[in-house]
């Protein structure tokens, strides 16, 4: 039976995802009274953003940080998309079918043109999907597509894409930022970049090449990228602003000052200590919606101590997380059950958790050959928020014994020392941007997926891979919240990370701006945004 995926994928988790996310919805739309404005006025406007650290890369098969992503998102399409109802909409594909189990027809759009003047086809949908699949390149997001066999062009605007097993959640998939299509030019130009003896990914970090709302105009490493509006947008909703300046600004306080006297017009993120401060502001506000991020406190299970799961454990049960939450992050979090939000279809209150007992964690300690404790170093990357939860963290598994020096270093010093497994203890965090467990724990905790792809704990647990495996191959919706479930009650037991919390998402606006909103997993949609 042919599947239209336009008019009825996954209808009971979109269903679910909506419930989940109405709060988000609401308090994203606090700007609705001032949505209509002069078109010519919104055009003009030219918006500064600054953001905690610079992207790691401005190619979308090259990078997964969250920074990244949020410059990303202006200038790249996908072939699918989740619309601001979160619901699966046509993007680069008019239509997306199942046609067989294991065969999706894509029907491309025509008429598309990527900003290089390039045409929109099949054979550029074809060398996007084999690219991010390429061993040879090792792209971090390759996970995301490993269940592709091949991308066959049928005709000029149609491809099917074929896959090992039936998988439900391919569209989620090609809705993720890594399935963005740049052009045909600029991936000759990386292949031969490559050939030359270069980086993969260099080329088209220096010289991004989308479809999307907003082009590529400038960048002055460590300091701003500058995207401009795309005149020839292929969607008849087009960017509301002329441009958009990325700042990075790593101090929180100087982001605020910004903000205040109009410098900025968006800083994000914004700590939970700081929201009382910009909302006092008469300039400006911080915009609250539910996330679908998971904030952890990882170990590096190939490592000693952290290859015995009673350390882990036990350090998982010295956590106090009531007094994390409505301390440092002054109420504005969920605990973390699993590695799943609420906002995520998988997600389950029927899952074991090992709990608050500094005692019990004591006695682990102790059946670990570890009662006296030990030294061990934890890292982190430079922002307030996570320099404080270090300290907290640092503070509560001194009670077990544990003496913790923390390391702070910039953000790709930090993706680099955890993708390699340089690390004993670690602050990360994850967004499951496609909203479906699959993409929340796959990538996760498989042992496929260990170092740059999300396994940074370097997980290997042949049971835990097994039900990820199976989950991702069932086709009754049912039984794979049944896997889901399972597998992450495995995960409770083998406590590769600390769950701490979910996070709520702040952003930080000047009254002038409107309809500015995130998803779920916190990237930006900006095609709206204007003053």
């Amino acid at each position: 039976m042919r599947k239209r995926i336009l008019f009825g994928f996954l209808v009971s988790i979109l269903a679910i995802m909506m419930v989940a996310c109405s709060n988000s919805s609401d308090e994203n739309d606090n700007n609705s009274a001032d949505e209509q404005s002069d078109d010519n006025t919104s055009e003009a406007s030219d918006l500064t953003i600054m953001l905690g650290s610079d992207p790691n890369s401005l190619d979308p098969h090259g990078a997964n940080d969250g920074i990244s992503l949020y410059v990303m998102s202006t200038m790249y399409d996908k072939l699918v998309y989740l619309d601001k109802d979160l619901t699966m909409t046509p993007g680069l594909a008019e239509s997306l079918e199942q046609i067989s189990d294991t065969v999706w027809e894509a029907k491309i759009r025509e008429g598309v043109e990527f900003h290089d003047g390039s045409i929109l086809d099949a054979e550029v949908v074809k060398a996007n999907l084999d690219r991010v699949r390429d061993p040879e390149i090792a792209s971090p997001l390759s996970f995301l597509y490993d269940m592709i066999e091949e991308v066959e062009v049928i005709d000029t605007y149609t491809v099917h894409i074929k896959t090992e097993f039936p998988f439900a959640s391919l569209p989620a998939h090609l809705a993720h930022p890594g399935g963005s299509m740049i052009s045909k030019k600029s991936i000759d130009a990386d292949n031969e970049a490559i050939k030359n003896g270069g980086e993969p990914f260099a080329t088209v970090n220096e010289a991004p090449v989308g479809t999307g709302p907003f082009k590529f105009e400038s960048r002055e490493h460590g300091d701003a990228i500058k995207v401009v509006k795309n005149e020839k947008y292929w969607d008849t909703e087009k960017a509301k602003s002329a441009s958009i300046t990325f700042k990075t600004v790593p101090e929180a306080f100087t982001r605020i000052a910004e903000l205040e006297t109009g410098g900025a017009d968006l800083i994000y993120p914004v700590s939970p200590v700081d929201v009382a401060l910009i909302d006092e502001t008469d300039s400006a506000h911080v915009q609250q919606s539910k996330s679908s991020n998971l904030t952890y406190l990882g170990f590096n299970t190939e490592v000693e101590p952290f290859n015995k799961k009673e350390v882990r454990q036990a350090i998982s049960m010295a956590i106090n997380r009531e007094n994390l939450i409505d301390g440092l992050l002054e109420g504005r979090a969920l605990p973390a059950i699993g590695p799943l939000a609420p906002t995520v279809y998988g997600y389950s209150d029927s899952i074991d958790t090992l709990g608050y007992d500094v005692e019990k964690a004591k006695a682990l300690m102790k059946e670990a050959g570890y009662e006296d404790g030990f030294k061990t170093t934890l890292l982190t990357y430079e922002t307030s928020a996570y320099a404080d939860l270090a300290v907290f963290l640092q503070a509560e598994l001194k009670n077990i014994g544990i003496e913790v020096d923390v390391e702070i270093v910039e953000t790709g010093a930090f993706l680099e020392a955890a993708g390699e497994g340089n690390t004993e203890m670690f602050i990360g965090a994850w967004g499951t941007v496609t909203l479906d467990a699959d993409y929340g724990l796959y990538p996760m905790f498989h042992s496929s997926n260990a170092g740059y792809s999300g396994n940074r704990s370097f997980l290997k647990n042949d049971a835990i891979d097994e039900v990820l495996q199976a989950a991702r191959e069932e086709g009754d919706e049912q039984k794979r919240l049944e896997l889901y479930e399972q597998a992450q009650n495995l995960l409770a037991e083998e406590a590769p990370v600390a769950y701490l919390y979910h996070s709520e998402l702040l952003a930080g606006l000047h009254n002038d701006v409107k309809d500015f909103w995130q998803y779920p997993s916190s990237i930006f949609f900006l095609r709206d945004m204007h003053k």
